[in-house]
């Protein structure tokens, strides 16, 4: 396929929003033209086409942008869904994904960031995340590999958030009571798609770069 036909992806490497978008993208075998997004001077080209200014944001060949990482998701299973994973998606799953987006978000900014919220200290944070989510995780896990019986848009959604909570304090997160919370994660993030492909660095794109294909 020409480059010039491929979509075009603006992401951001950490954002754990496009993370979710670039592991459906490259489940669904969608090869796009990936921009790596400098937050600090986000490029013209994508204010242009989505001026809220966040990632991920896909350019479809017919000029459709889709700047919501969940419909990118969506857009990428309904190209490709190789193993069926869709065929999960019911109201359990939306709800899954609903609470992270909000509370785990939420709870999630004021852990890593807790020198801002000062309302508590960091290690409530982490404990109000354990009781909210990561104990309901843990026992939805039991012995499956998934968050349900079978891989799911959760798994896929939920993931990045759990990865980025991992890493606020490594040495507690990988030596705490989660057995199976850390077996999923390190079941997806030790993959060598996710990271040489999928967590690939790149440098952020500005016009004239030669194209980087995801």
């Amino acid at each position: 396929m020409p480059k010039k036909s491929l979509p075009i992806l603006y992401s951001f490497r950490r954002c754990p929003y496009a993370m979710r978008a670039r592991m459906a993208l490259h489940y669904a075998s969608i090869k796009c033209m990936l921009r790596e997004v400098s937050l600090k001077n986000k490029p013209q080209s994508m204010l242009d086409i989505s001026p809220k200014g966040t990632v991920p944001v896909l350019l479809l060949q017919d000029g459709v942008v889709i700047d919501e990482s969940l419909d990118i998701i969506h857009y990428a299973l309904a190209q490709n869904d190789p193993e069926g994973i869709n065929q999960t998606n019911n109201e359990q799953v939306n709800q899954l994904i609903a609470r992270n987006d909000t509370e785990f978000a939420r709870l999630l900014r004021m852990y890593k960031y807790f020198d801002r919220h000062p309302e508590n200290t960091q290690k409530e944070y982490r404990q109000q995340i354990e009781l909210e989510f990561l104990e309901n995780y843990e026992q939805m896990l039991g012995e499956k590999q998934f968050l349900l019986s079978t891989k799911s848009i959760a798994d896929i959604a939920i993931l990045p958030f759990i990865r980025q909570f991992a890493y606020v304090d490594e040495d507690w997160f990988f030596t705490s009571k989660y057995k199976n919370l850390i077996n999923w994660l390190n079941m997806f993030t030790m993959s060598e798609s996710f990271e040489h492909i999928i967590m690939a660095k790149h440098t952020p794109w500005q016009r004239n770069d030669e194209d980087v294909i995801f």
